[in-house]
């Protein structure tokens, strides 16, 4: 079991960067699957970017190239750099990881791209 808690989100104008941060209770040096998720307001949840224990990454098309995916297993935490942010990466966001067949999500962080 794991409890993780996303911290960083805010109020960014088109064009600024956020990091934001998923911090882990236990250590996350085997768990497999470590991803970001995002939801805005009437549309599904989505995978934003997701980093394997090898530190393999996948990026959903809409972020390639502005996104950035990372994990430090030492402070057990999940980053996510974001970078040349829109107005349509205004969601909320979530670190997600994948422990033997169960999913475990953290509460969410608000990002609002906006001038």
């Amino acid at each position: 079991q794991v409890q993780l808690v996303e911290s960083g989100g805010g109020l960014v104008q088109p064009g600024g960067s956020l990091r934001l941060s998923c911090s882990a209770s236990r250590s996350i040096f085997n768990i497999y699957f470590m991803g970001w998720y995002r939801q805005a307001p009437g549309k599904q949840r989505e995978l934003v970017a997701s980093i394997t224990r090898s530190g393999s990454t996948n990026y959903a098309d809409s972020v390639k190239g502005r996104f950035t995916i990372s994990r430090d297993n030492v402070k057990n935490t999940l980053y996510l750099q974001m970078n040349s942010l829109k107005p349509d990466d205004t969601a909320v966001y979530y670190c997600k990881c994948l422990i033997l067949t169960q999913d475990y999500w953290g509460q969410g962080t608000q990002v609002t791209v906006s001038s």
